[in-house]
Formats: C-alpha cells, sequence, structure tokens
C-alpha cells in the first residue's frame, strides 16, 4: 500500500476521499500505511477521526487521529478499541506531557495501548484504564494484526516496560562484549572500542532511515553488502570496512575516530553482534534506556585498569546538586573521564529547561481552556484545542536537540565542555554523551591542564571534576609546539569565540612553547612552572586545583574530588593558603573510602567546593592582607630595630674573631626568621579572623555505594537538601532571577524573551520558524 496524492490533496482511505494535505494529515496518512504493510492491519478495522469524550473539566470532546480494534466487528459494534493513535506534524518534536490528552482519549475508549508519532519518533504507552497516571509508562511496541488475538503476547508487551528493555539492552550489550572477547581475543578496552564502532555505525544508518524506520539488520547489511560487491568486485575492501569509513565521515567533526580507524574483528564477529543489536532502533530507543545501558556496561568493562575514570553516580549526582547549575551556566571537567559530570550537568540543566517549557504550557491550557471551556459550543472546543496543539507543537522547538534556536540545542552546543589526556576516555565520554541525549561537541583529547579550543581562563560559571591521585607532573615535561592548534582549528575557534580565543588560547601556547630555558636548553615552558603552586608541588590533583580556579569566572563555584591529604596534611599547608587566597570554602563533605575501592582508589577522598573570589571579595581580602601585615608589622618593628642595634653593637665588639662573628650572625639570622615566622603567623591569624566565615562540613558514613560496589544507605541525598537550605538562606552565591516569557500574537506566533531580575536582556526571537522550514 501507498500513499496517494493529488496536487495539494492527500487520499485518506479509512473514509475514501481525498483530504488537504496539511503537515498533520501526511504524517497520519503515511502512518495508516506503514500500519497496513507493517503491522498487518486492515482498513476496515481502523477509523480516523473517531469522536471522543472526557468528562474531565478543561478537556472537553475532541476526534482521536486513528483507532484500531481487534476485528471490523468490533469496529461496527461500537466496542473498545485496542490501540488509540496520536499524529503531529513531522517536524513536532515528541514530548509526553503534550499527549496525557490523548492518553485520556485512550483510556476513555477502553484501549490498552497509547501511540504517539510524527514519523521521525513514534512512542508507545501502556493505557492504566480508571486512572491518570502522574508519569505516563513508556512500553517497547505495539501488537500486530494477528498477535491481536494472543493474550499472553499482548500481556507480555504491556509489561515490556522502559525499564526492563534497559536491563535488556545492557545484557544485551555484556553479550555482544563477549562475543568479541571469545572469537577475537581482544582486551576488555579492546573489545568495547569495536562494540562502539558498531554501535555508532548502527545509529548513523537508524538516523539516515528515520522516515522508513529500517533497521540495521542482518538481513539489511548483507543485502547492501551484496549491492557494493556488484558495484566494486570482490577485490576491493570489505563491505563493513567501508560502512565504517561512511560512519567515520558523518562524526568527523566529532573526532571520535581516528582517520585510520578500522574495525578489527572479523566479519563473522561483526555480524553476530548487528544481529544480536537488530531488534533496537538506537534512533528511536530513549535516551535513558540507551544512556544508562550504556554507562552501565563502560562501568563493568573498564572496572579494574581503567576504573580511576569513573566516578560513582552517586557522588555525581550529589556534586552536581550541591553546585545547582543553572540555564546559561557554562560548565566544564578539565580531566572528564567518562562523562559523568558531564552528563549529570546536562541532564539536570534539561530537566529545569523542561519543566520552564511544561509550566509555560500549562499557562496556555488555562488561558484557552477556562472556566466557559465546556460550555462552548462542540466545534469551538475543537478549535480551541486545535490551537493549543499548534501552541504545543511551537514550544516543543524548545527542547529539539537539533534545532539551531532552541534551548536545548544552546545548552549542548554552548554550555557543556571537557579534556581528557587519555584518548580512548575522551572518545568514550563523547559516545556516553550521545547515547544521553547529546553535550558531546565540547570534549576534546587534550591534557586539561592547557588551554584548548572553547576551555580556556575565566570562562566557567561551574567546574565539576575528580582529577587523578597521586601522579606527578615531571619538570622536565614542557609546552612543545605540538600543543599550538593549526591553523583550521584556530580558523574555527576565533569564529565561534571572538578574538580573545587567540589571545587566550593561541597566543598564551604559542609563547609558552617558545619559552627560552637559556643555558642552551630545548625551547618550551616547563608545564610546572605555568602553576604557582607548582613551586610547592608537582601533584596532579594539587595543579588541578589551580588550573579549576584559573578557568572559572571571578564568582564562579567549584566542585572537585580530592584525595584526604590535600586538606589535612601539614606538607601541603601553602597550597591551603593558595586557595584560601583565591576563593571562598563553601563546602567540605568527607566521604567513606568504601565508595572508591570498586573504581581501585586507595585513599579516603573528600568533594570540596569553592567559589572563586568576585573582584568585590578579592578586593576586600587583599586590603585585609595589606592592613593586617601593616598592623604586624608595625608591631614587631621595634623589636626587629632593637635586634639590628644589638647586632651592630656586638658585630663591633666580635670583629676581630672570625668564630664568634659567625656564630653571632647565625644567632641573628634565626632570630630574624623566628620573628618574621611570628608576624607571618600573626598576620594570617588576623586574616583569618577579619576575613571570617563559616564553613559547613560533613562527614558521611554511608554515600549511596559500598567496597564491592553495590548499592547501600545514601546520606548525601540528606545533606544536599540541607546543604541547599542553608547556601539559599546564607546567599553562598550570587543567584540572578532568569526568566524566559513567550508572548503569543493574535496570529499565534510565539516569540522567546529572556529577562534577568525583571530587565529584558534579549530581543524578542522566534525560536521556530526557520527551522521548521
Amino acid at each position: 500500500m501507498e500513499v496517494k496524492r493529488n496536487g495539494n490533496k492527500i487520499f485518506a482511505p479509512l473514509i475514501g476521499k481525498e483530504l488537504i494535505c496539511t503537515p498533520e494529515e501526511e504524517v497520519r496518512q503515511q502512518y495508516i500505511v506503514h500500519l497496513v504493510n507493517q503491522y498487518g492491519y486492515s482498513l476496515d478495522q481502523m477509523a480516523q477521526e473517531v469522536k471522543v469524550n472526557n468528562s474531565k473539566r478543561g478537556q472537553g470532546k475532541a476526534r482521536a487521529d486513528i483507532v484500531i480494534w481487534k476485528t471490523k466487528e468490533d469496529r461496527n459494534s461500537d466496542n473498545s478499541p485496542i490501540i488509540v493513535i496520536e499524529c503531529k506534524a513531522e517536524q513536532i518534536t515528541i514530548h509526553e506531557e503534550d499527549y496525557y490528552q490523548g492518553y485520556n482519549y485512550a483510556s476513555w475508549a477502553g484501549a490498552d495501548f497509547f501511540v504517539t508519532t510524527n514519523l521521525k519518533d513514534t512512542k508507545f504507552f501502556k493505557v492504566v484504564n480508571g486512572r491518570m497516571p502522574k508519569k505516563l509508562e513508556e512500553v517497547v511496541e505495539i501488537p500486530n494484526a494477528i498477535e491481536l488475538f494472543d493474550k499472553k503476547k499482548i500481556e507480555g508487551l504491556l509489561t515490556k516496560t522502559k525499564a526492563f528493555t534497559r536491563d535488556e539492552f545492557s545484557r544485551l550489550l555484556f553479550k555482544c562484549h563477549n562475543i568479541i572477547r571469545n572469537n577475537d581475543k581482544l582486551s576488555p578496552e579492546a573489545a568495547f572500542d569495536e562494540i562502539s564502532k558498531i554501535l555508532f555505525m548502527k545509529i548513523r544508518y537508524e538516523r539516515e532511515q528515520a522516515k522508513t524506520k529500517a533497521l540495521f539488520s542482518e538481513e539489511k547489511f548483507k543485502g547492501l553488502r551484496n549491492a557494493y560487491v556488484e558495484t566494486t568486485g570482490s577485490s576491493g575492501k570489505p563491505f563493513f570496512q567501508h560502512f565504517f569509513d561512511l560512519t567515520k565521515k558523518v562524526f568527523e567533526a566529532d573526532e571520535i575516530f581516528d582517520p585510520n580507524d578500522t574495525i578489527k574483528i572479523r566479519e563473522t564477529s561483526f555480524l553476530q553482534i548487528v544481529k544480536e543489536l537488530e531488534k533496537y532502533n538506537l534512533s528511536d530507543t530513549s535516551d535513558d534506556i540507551k544512556g544508562i545501558a550504556f554507562e552501565e556496561f563502560l562501568g563493568r568493562t573498564f572496572r579494574g585498569e581503567l576504573g580511576q575514570f569513573f566516578t560513582p553516580r552517586t557522588i555525581v549526582d550529589y556534586m552536581v546538586d550541591v553546585l545547582d547549575p543553572m540555564e546559561g551556566d557554562i560548565i566544564c571537567d578539565p580531566c572528564c573521564g567518562s562523562g559523568g559530570f558531564l552528563i549529570k550537568a546536562f541532564e539536570y540543566v534539561r530537566d529545569k529547561i523542561e519543566r520552564d517549557v511544561q509550566g509555560q504550557k500549562e499557562k496556555i491550557k488555562k488561558h484557552y481552556f477556562g472556566q466557559d471551556y465546556n460550555t462552548l459550543p462542540e466545534k469551538r472546543q475543537e478549535e480551541l484545542a486545535k490551537q493549543v496543539d499548534e501552541l504545543f507543537g511551537k514550544f516543543n522547538f524548545e527542547l529539539d536537540i537539533h534545532n539551531p534556536r532552541g534551548r536545548l540545542k544552546t545548552l549542548s552546543y554552548d554550555c557543556i565542555f571537557g579534556t581528557d589526556a587519555n584518548p580512548r576516555m575522551a572518545r568514550t565520554a563523547k559516545m556516553n554523551m550521545i547515547m544521553h541525549g547529546d553535550g558531546h561537541g565540547g570534549v576534546h583529547h587534550h591534557d586539561g591542564l592547557l588551554n584548548v579550543n572553547g576551555i580556556f581562563d575565566g570562562r566557567f560559571d561551574v567546574i565539576l571534576t575528580n582529577p587523578p591521585f597521586g601522579s606527578r607532573v615531571n619538570k622536565t615535561l614542557k609546552v612543545t609546539p605540538s600543543d599550538v592548534p593549526n591553523e583550521d582549528k584556530i580558523r574555527f575557534y576565533e569564529k565561534r569565540y571572538g578574538s580573545h580565543y587567540r589571545e587566550a588560547v593561541v597566543k598564551q601556547i604559542q609563547d609558552w612553547a617558545n619559552y627560552d630555558n637559556g643555558h642552551g636548553e630545548s625551547r618550551g615552558k616547563a608545564l610546572l612552572d605555568i602553576f604557582d603552586v607548582g613551586a610547592w608541588s608537582g601533584l596532579t590533583e594539587v595543579l588541578f586545583i589551580e588550573r579549576c580556579l584559573n578557568l572559572l569566572k571571578p564568582g564562579g563555584r567549584m566542585g572537585i574530588v580530592l584525595p584526604e591529604g590535600v586538606l589535612n596534611n601539614t606538607a601541603l599547608q601553602k597550597i591551603r593558603e593558595y586557595v584560601e587566597g583565591k576563593a571562598k570554602l563553601i563546602n567540605i563533605t568527607s566521604i567513606p573510602q568504601d565508595v572508591f575501592v570498586a573504581s581501585g582508589a586507595t585513599v579516603k577522598p573528600s568533594l570540596l567546593f569553592l567559589k572563586k573570589f568576585t573582584p568585590e571579595e578579592y578586593e576586600s581580602y587583599l586590603k585585609i592582607v595589606e592592613d593586617s601585615t601593616k598592623e604586624i608589622k608595625n608591631k614587631y618593628e621595634p623589636k626587629l630595630n632593637e635586634l639590628k642595634t644589638t647586632f651592630k653593637k656586638d658585630e663591633e665588639t666580635f670583629k676581630e674573631s672570625r668564630k664568634e662573628l659567625k656564630e653571632l650572625k647565625k644567632r641573628y639570622s634565626e632570630e630574624i626568621k623566628r620573628i618574621e615566622d611570628l608576624i607571618n603567623i600573626e598576620i594570617k591569624s588576623i586574616v583569618k579572623e577579619r576575613f571570617d566565615y563559616p564553613i559547613p562540613v560533613f562527614e558521611i558514613e554511608k554515600a549511596g555505594i559500598s567496597s564491592t560496589g553495590a548499592p547501600c544507605e545514601n546520606e548525601l541525598v540528606e545533606v544536599a537538601a540541607e546543604f541547599r537550605a542553608y547556601r539559599m538562606k546564607a546567599n553562598l552565591w550570587d543567584e540572578p532571577k532568569k526568566e524566559v516569557q513567550y508572548p503569543v500574537d493574535e496570529n499565534g506566533n510565539i516569540a522567546r524573551l529572556q529577562l534577568i531580575n525583571g530587565t529584558r536582556v534579549t530581543e524578542p526571537e522566534i525560536f521556530y520558524e526557520a527551522y521548521a522550514n
């Protein structure tokens, strides 16, 4: 069966006549054809524009787009249908909160399944008759025409929820991993790399086939391979390698794969994995299924050798909750590992955006479905319902990751950044983020201690990181010309970030790479010499404290996982004093060592949260230091003068005796040092007293994960809530009131306005029109 078009008309077989081909009607007729061709339904067991009624106030009467009964007889007898389907225009992104009204229709009609589709994205929901759930329960599939009569099959489909699917998908990834380990004898890390390649080949193909819903299956692959062999001959490159080359090209800008990378497993292994995965459409499978399953797979695959790259989820959740990133905050992790902090921060802010957009939709519903809605004529009710539907469709562009003007695209592309020096982990972080819904474009393989691309000093509102512990940066490690970006990257990033990029990244790295060390040494500034704290310690965790402070904007906030020794080891006292001269300590959380044991860590960790001084705070701090220094030096000046006078007299007395004069100078130097030490101690004491502020300290015994990696009680949830109340009351950091307004004109056009503290900071912007067209 095919869709039949005639000019601006489209044939509707369920009612036997042509209709105006609106975007919604196009989707409906294409999906009807899909139901016939793919599911085997007959036209006489379906109907469109079926009038339904919901008694709840503000819902009124409406028509279901497509309804399916078990049989033609059920339809003619007005028996309950089994499936109700709601269609949206193809460019409208599906968000489940828009479909509660449609779900109401399905529930009232007594259906078992409710479907939403825009062709690109189709979701299936279980209908719980008699109640309206707080969250729609998504299932994996609907039955085909034959399965309608199999009660056991229907029950199975209704119980196969997303949570079940996530576990199933996770198990399947491990099964694929074992196929490679057994067939190709690769290490766990190398096997993971090969699975990742196949997953991206599958994602790429299924994205391109979004309209037809074609899966990357064994059968499809063999068909494409046969066509390729006919064209190129059997002597050409193996088709699965050619297929990977096409995938590398699609993801070339993301730098996920090396240009010379190939598939390193047998074609038989490749086909086995394709067959195992073929039941899932990765473009259609929701982010929380793919993302969490992929994350579990990562954790178990890399536990051991690369365990240090994984921060336990309970710690990630807590640290993000404490820093509470907002929409518009620019966020970075300079040692991002597998991307855990970046993913959580992305999801955390995305949830805020989605809640705000949903709030805007509720305002629209309240306005259009007012007190008198149920008393209006049925036709007027339908008109208002259609207007609301169209407005909701426009709002959904804000939540479309592919809309260049949308709020989620801004979050993904302009606000999430990370680096990792390990190439496998940088690649893994990108993959992990794509599986979770994106934000991967700001992740780079690079030394996190150096500026790169969009990651440079003074740029970030929030830093979240877990740097490597215990390793040291060698004094001989230098910045070299290979660290300088090439001309293509300079042009790209200068266009994106302006002339400041050239100064902050390019010129800085060039100057360091060309630094003249003298004495015939090779050029290049030592990495340690770039940092103030490098004079006292070469520990990576210490260098990253300063690095993170440098990356922050004034007033920016950071959370960092550190070995507890950094906070209490006397050898690192100067480091602590350095930090206290740059930022306020806003939270110290000591967590049990058990939490990181499963990741291979052997030291007790603490979570340190800082807020970099604002210009006013820094000025105040310097003034206190200056005044305190002057005061204490004045206090000890008479003593020092007296000591100086005494020394001169004694020097004159013992000038003929070299031995006694040497002893005198030694005693004098020691006394001077003793007094100077006293001066420094008293200055620090007075500065602390005058620049005093409370520092919340939390001692956690149970942090949600045991030494074996098993879940346990989690005190961090309660502590995060306690800290939130405290920091709001104490106003720990500036939180401007950000608001987005959406005025609607008489023609149904929506503009977006952004306000900060009640003042408009942007011009009205249409955020959907260009993308829709």
